[in-house]
C-alpha cells in the first residue's frame, strides 16, 4: 500500500479466468476499474493465454516469462481480484492453471497471505457459485485471505451487459462497488 497524503492507496492485480475477448468476466473487471474507490488502482493482468500448462519439469528449467510476469503482477499488488466464469460446475482450467503456477514455491508463494476478492459472471442461473467455492477451497492451500461478503454471482449475464461489454445493471454495479470497498478495508486490516 502506498501513502498519498492521508490516504492509503490499494493496488489490486485483477485476473479473469476466461480467454474469450468478449468475456463477461473480463468486462466485469473493466467495470471494477470504473467502480473502484478513489484510493484503489486496479491493474488487469491480461496475459493469461500465454501461461503454459503447469509442469514441474518446465518449472525446474526456469519459469516461463509469462509465469514470471503473473507472479510479479501479484507480488507488486496489495490485493488480488479474480473474476471467474464457471465451466461444467467448476473453475475454468486456465484460471486453475494460473493459480497452480502462482502457488509455487509451496511455502512463500506470491499468493501466501494475499487479500483476495472473487466475483464472477455466467449466462446460467446460479452465476458462478460452484466455481467460487472451488477457488475458496484452493485458497486453503495457497494461504490467500478471501473477502467473504458480498458474494458477486452475476447470473444471466447477457441481461446485465450491453453489446459493448459495459456492465449496465445498476444493482450489480452497486454490489461490485461494495465488494471493492470491502477488499480495500480487508487489505488494510491484513497489512496492519
Amino acid at each position: 500500500m502506498t501513502t498519498t497524503g492521508a490516504t492509503m492507496k490499494t493496488t489490486v492485480c485483477a485476473i479473469a479466468g476466461s480467454l474469450r475477448k468478449a468475456s463477461y468476466n473480463r468486462a466485469l473487471l473493466r467495470a471494477a476499474q470504473e467502480l473502484a474507490p478513489p484510493d484503489m488502482e486496479i491493474r488487469i493482468f491480461d496475459r493469461m493465454a500465454e501461461i503454459p500448462l503447469y509442469n514441474e519439469d518446465v518449472e525446474a528449467q526456469g519459469e516461463p516469462e509469462p509465469v514470471a510476469a503473473l507472479k510479479r503482477a501479484i507480488a507488486e499488488a496489495d490485493a488480488l481480484l479474480i473474476a471467474t466464469p464457471e465451466y461444467n460446475h467448476g473453475v475454468p482450467g486456465v484460471l486453475k492453471n494460473a493459480i497452480d503456477w502462482a502457488s509455487r514455491p509451496p511455502r512463500g508463494s506470491v499468493l501466501q497471505g494475499k487479500p483476495t476478492a472473487i466475483l464472477g459472471a455466467s449466462p446460467g442461473v446460479t452465476g458462478t457459485a460452484r466455481a467460487q467455492t472451488q477457488l475458496r477451497q484452493a485458497f486453503v492451500f495457497t494461504g490467500q485471505i478471501a473477502v467473504v461478503q458480498p458474494e458477486i454471482l452475476v447470473y444471466r449475464a447477457y441481461e446485465k451487459f450491453d453489446a459493448d461489454g459495459k456492465l449496465t445493471d445498476a444493482k450489480t454495479r452497486e454490489f461490485v462497488g461494495k465488494l471493492l470497498v470491502e477488499l480495500a478495508d480487508w487489505t488494510r486490516k491484513v497489512k496492519s
